[in-house]
């Protein structure tokens, strides 16, 4: 059945993939991504619970009924590296302990459980006293959290804690400070989505949340039990009691009280009623309003309402449950400060806001300075503009979108976020705030992540058309294989810029760099078109169809001596999660379409009918069905720069290669050597190109530009073990051997050679490198030459003593710089070296 050509859509011209990635995206707007230190809440979430410096009890390693006092000295996952108490500074007894297997308690155990608290015998000869040492250090300390170390949630992560079911307390206000019962609906990276008890209504919350509270939190301090006023009204007070009285009878699972006993608690305030502050408005957190204090609930908890100055009957109120270091509450005047709006109250009758006027006009007192908690000193780890980074929709609490930092406000960030649904005005966040997540947490948590729409390419006004499967009559060529003409193509007035169809033949062999099953999948065609952008696409596919994309765009790049000077376009290849630009040379003109495919298919290493403008149906005129990857890579691979327009070029360049030996082809210069050596001795012999599907052919491919196109990795491969159609036994061994020691040699040769940087100019340092931070690692790089690297550092948060450890190869691989770039900027890093070396010496 023929098909019809049809139109190519925007999917078929969009080259990028369909998901969101993170890194194309920060390399198209120019952008970096806030390191994730700035997310203290996401590097707790991470933690197990234990932290270096807390003590448990262990039994002795021979006497299980015996035990005795160990410091955790690090953390790993569910692993405790443990050291004995008395053994000072000695490492050499430290142990490692399984928190889910061994038998770990926290202080105290032992003493109420009858059982025997007494040093190991190695530690009671160096103690005189050895009770007397435990008295002295027993006060003070920390002791490992119970709940994590026995019982039902023994070696739980404190994230885990908080499954699906789980009960909670949410602490909210009305005319008091009330709460009401909750219920964990899913638990993502700790960002709980908690339904309220007996309604389907949810509200998220980062576990870390200070509202959140165990079960009975609020008979403990004596507070009572209501549902808030969002929901208060969808039942009579009768139902929420009895919605109450069930939910205290049920036996679900409840979050321990004693990791909420962890938590440091709230500092005591000192607001008075009526006292003025500025608050932001967690409906609109677009900018900061007059706010007032009405109501002092006890020592730690206070209500702010914002200020209304419309009549009784239109004024809303809007209450607000704060403490002492509440991140919604700030001085009055501190707005201005900052450079933020301040919004007027509602029914304010002036032009223009001012504070000493309205205090006046509202008899109030602004709240002391004091009383806010004292300004951080200024960190090293600060946001900057156009940083992005996640950040919960405030009017849409279940998304998380991109944000981009507009502006930094002391504590405070504006962001304007990025892929909503509905156009969103920036919002104003705290820089602790537990609503903003680095690049990348919804990928690694399951989160759905609410990103700008993808930029497509527009398809041409003139037909370029992908054909699936088209059968096209077949003629026989004066050798007698089978071959195909051109499909005829419509051709306007302009015809000379316009590219034939482009077929994929994917029986032909696919060489060393392309996948064949990848090959199999693509296209029976692309064309009729632009000349520019049909082969545009077509270059893009094959790419895509590598094993290393990177390597085929490398191969593909514009060289010094152009073949064509014609048009250049810009092509991007992606691997591994990076993304790869070279330029790339097409032809303009129909007439140089064949030639162009042709020295392409050469530059690839496979068979030159591979893609062109005619279409192979069932033998190629080339014959490379014969051949496997080994014998074409050792084969042909050295003679690509011969002629193969004759119908059996392949093959009688194998006999001129059986007949005589290769010339010795001079290398690139190499620096670096990652080649991964295969230690197989098997062949591969499956007809027609590359195995479908061989990932370790991928892997074996080297992205690196340690082996030339000179086809060093064929003479390797065929050392390693190639058969069939070669010279006799004796000789192909002899010939192997000299093949080996011949690459061996240059090889060692290779590792030899070091670039060798001359240090021209001393540096003088006015202070250590190993004290150096981020940022005096950052000014300096700004100092040098290569000013447009310091991004690169900051990325990394390379400090000083990072600096120092950098060579060369580091360089290239961590920021992923070309060679005369990398040299350029570790000419800078040798100079801090040397002249750190020189003030050692001296």
């Amino acid at each position: 059945m023929n098909l019809q050509e049809q139109p190519a859509t925007d999917a078929d011209f969009n080259l990028e993939e369909a998901e969101f990635n993170w890194e194309e995206y920060l390399e198209e707007t120019g952008c970096i991504a806030a390191p994730h230190s700035f997310f203290k809440h996401v590097d707790t979430s991470l933690k197990n619970g234990l932290s270096p410096g807390m003590r448990l009890e262990v039994p002795h390693g021979t006497e299980s009924q015996v035990y005795w006092i160990a410091n955790i000295i690090t953390t790993c996952g569910k692993l405790l590296l443990l050291r004995y108490l008395g053994c000072g500074e000695d490492r050499s007894a430290d142990f490692w302990c399984d928190m889910v297997t061994s038998d770990l308690h926290p202080l105290g155990w032992a003493q109420q459980n009858g059982k025997s608290l007494r040093p190991p015998e190695g530690i009671r000869e160096k103690l005189q006293n050895w009770e007397e040492f435990l008295a002295e250090n027993s006060t003070g300390v920390s002791s490992a959290p119970a709940h994590l170390l026995e019982g039902p949630h023994r070696g739980k992560d404190p994230l885990d804690l908080f499954g699906p079911g789980s009960k909670l307390e949410l602490q909210h206000c009305r005319d008091s400070i009330v709460a009401w019962p909750v219920r964990v609906l899913e638990n993502t990276g700790g960002r709980l989505q908690l339904q309220y008890e007996g309604v389907s209504d949810c509200v998220w919350l980062f576990y870390l949340h200070p509202s959140l509270h165990q079960v009975g939190w609020a008979a403990q301090h004596k507070y009572d039990m209501q549902p808030p006023q969002a929901i208060s009204h969808l039942k009579s007070e009768e139902e929420w009691k009895e919605i109450l009285t069930k939910w205290e009878t049920d036996p679900g699972d409840c979050v321990p009280a004693e990791f909420f006993q962890e938590q440091l608690p709230l500092p005591v305030h000192s607001f008075l009623a009526g006292m003025k502050v500025e608050a932001l408005d967690p409906s609109n957190p677009s900018c900061f309003m007059p706010a007032t204090v009405t109501k002092v609930f006890s020592e730690r908890y206070f209500m702010i309402e914002f200020d209304d100055l419309r009549p009784l009957d239109s004024k809303t109120s809007r209450p607000l449950l704060c403490h002492c270091n509440s991140t919604g509450i700030i001085s009055v005047g501190s707005s201005q400060k900052m450079g933020v709006p301040l919004r007027p109250p509602p029914g304010y009758s002036e032009e223009e806001f001012d504070w000493d006027k309205y205090l006046t006009q509202c008899e109030g007192s602004a709240a002391p300075e004091s009383n806010f908690p004292m300004p951080q000193p200024q960190s090293d780890h600060v946001f900057q503009e156009q940083m992005k980074l996640e950040a919960v929709n405030p009017f849409q609490q279940e998304d998380i979108c991109i944000a981009t930092v507009t502006q930094v406000m002391g504590p405070y960030i504006r962001l304007q976020l990025e892929g909503s649904k509905l156009p969103i005005a920036e919002c104003i966040v705290h820089v602790e705030s537990m609503d903003i997540f680095p690049m990348g947490w919804c990928e690694t948590n399951g989160h759905l992540l609410c990103a700008p729409p993808r930029t497509k390419v527009s398809p041409p006004k003139e037909t370029v058309t992908t054909q699936h499967e088209k059968p096209i009559p077949s003629s026989k060529n004066v050798n007698g294989l089978s071959t195909t003409e051109p499909a005829p193509c419509k051709f306007n007035s302009n015809g000379k810029y316009l590219c034939p169809k482009i077929y994929f033949n994917h029986r032909c062999f696919s060489g060393p760099y392309l996948n064949k099953g990848r090959i199999a999948e693509l296209p029976k065609s692309v064309g009729p078109g632009s000349c520019v952008l049909v082969l545009k696409e077509v270059l893009s596919l094959l790419i895509n169809a590598a094993y290393k994309p990177s390597r085929v765009l490398r191969e593909l790049e514009l060289q010094e001596d152009s073949s064509w000077p014609q048009h250049t376009e810009t092509i991007k290849a992606k691997y591994k999660g990076k993304t790869y630009r070279s330029t790339v040379e097409l032809v303009r003109t129909s007439d140089q379409v064949p030639d162009f495919c042709r020295k392409t298919c050469l530059k690839l290493e496979c068979c030159p009918n591979l893609f062109g403008p005619q279409m192979v149906l069932d033998q190629c005129s080339e014959n490379c069905s014969v051949l496997t990857k080994t014998k074409y890579t050792h084969y042909y691979g050295k003679r690509r720069g011969k002629n193969l327009t004759n119908p059996t070029g392949i093959l009688r360049s194998i006999e001129a290669a059986l007949k005589k030996p290769a010339k010795k082809r001079r290398r690139r210069k190499n620096f670096f050597v990652h080649k991964k050596k295969r230690m197989s001795t098997s062949v591969d012999n499956t007809p027609g190109g590359s195995p479908q599907g061989s990932d370790e052919e991928e892997d074996e491919e080297d992205e690196d530009d340690s082996h030339s196109k000179d086809q060093q990795e064929g003479s390797e491969i065929s050392g390693k073990g190639s058969s069939s159609t070669s010279p006799t036994r004796s000789e192909h061994s002899l010939s192997t051997e000299k093949k080996r020691s011949h690459l061996f040699s240059d090889n060692e040769k290779l590792l030899t050679k070091d670039i060798r940087i001359e240090l021209k100019e001393p540096l003088i340092l006015d202070s250590s490198p190993l004290d150096w931070t981020v940022n005096d690692v950052i000014q300096y790089i700004k100092s040098t030459d290569c000013a447009n690297l310091a991004k690169h550092f900051q990325e990394q948060e390379i400090d000083g003593k990072a600096l120092l450890l950098l060579t060369l190869p580091a360089v290239q691989d961590c920021m992923d710089l070309k060679l005369a770039a990398a040299v350029r900027l570790c000419y800078h890093i040798e100079r801090v070296k040397l002249a750190f070396y020189q003030s050692l010496s001296s």
